[in-house]
């Protein structure tokens, strides 16, 4: 890696990318507007009357510009309060993805170290599944990141009428494979798909197919829905 993250760690980031977005919408709705505190040992994380149940994800150090992941953190090594993003470290040594295997990550060679911290936030929360992460100023020079780990937190379903949106979306945020991408998306709601050279066809819940095109670069051209 020189400047930049490998290629094992950007598709795996893009397997994530469409569903992610949709949670991370879903949860920003969901979170009520006031003041947070968190109880580590406990767990807890509590905003605007709201309690969740979460683990610490990693934390950014804006002046050093450099990356940790919770499950390295000095004192939570171990404990409750990392054992969901312990599950990133070993997913990393079993796929060869560096990134989450790291206990610290260099960011300052990034033409963007804060979007490269986000970067590592998302495709950590994807790893571990979660209904999107929160990211917060813990002190000066210091952002925090949870994982919601709690049933409260709304899960985004598939959306026939937002279905477009949501693919084009997510596929431009890593930029990586749009087609990875999108069988991601379905994967992870579980929705069979069947693949062509430049067509992937999705049987959406109720019956309604989709149909997902891609040009020669790669790139959604069109998506198409069939309403039964």
């Amino acid at each position: 890696m020189v400047n930049g993250f490998s290629d094992a760690f950007l598709l795996e980031a893009e397997r994530h990318a469409a569903w992610g977005a949709a949670q991370l919408e879903a949860l920003t709705a969901f979170l009520p507007q006031g003041l947070w505190t968190a109880d580590l040992p406990s767990c807890l994380y509590r905003q605007g009357g709201l309690e969740l149940r979460v683990a610490v994800l990693g934390t950014y150090d804006t002046d050093e510009q450099s990356w940790m992941w919770g499950w390295a953190k000095p004192g939570l090594r171990g404990t409750e309060v990392v054992a969901l993003t312990g599950a990133i470290e070993r997913y990393g040594r079993a796929h060869g993805i560096a990134e989450f295997t790291a206990e610290t990550l260099d960011l300052s060679g990034f033409d963007d170290p804060r979007r490269a911290a986000e970067t590592l936030a998302f495709a950590g929360m994807g790893v571990a599944g979660a209904p999107g992460y929160i990211g917060l100023p813990a002190g000066p020079g210091t952002q925090v990141y949870f994982l919601p780990d709690d049933p409260q937190v709304p899960r985004a379903g598939i959306d026939p009428v937002t279905l477009p949106r949501t693919l084009v979306t997510g596929a431009g945020l890593i930029g990586r494979s749009a087609r990875r991408a999108v069988t991601g998306y379905f994967e992870h709601h579980g929705t069979p798909v069947r693949e062509d050279a430049d067509r992937i066809t999705a049987d959406l819940p109720g019956g309604t197919p989709a149909e997902i095109d891609f040009d020669a670069a790669g790139r959604i051209s069109g998506v198409r829905l069939t309403v039964s």
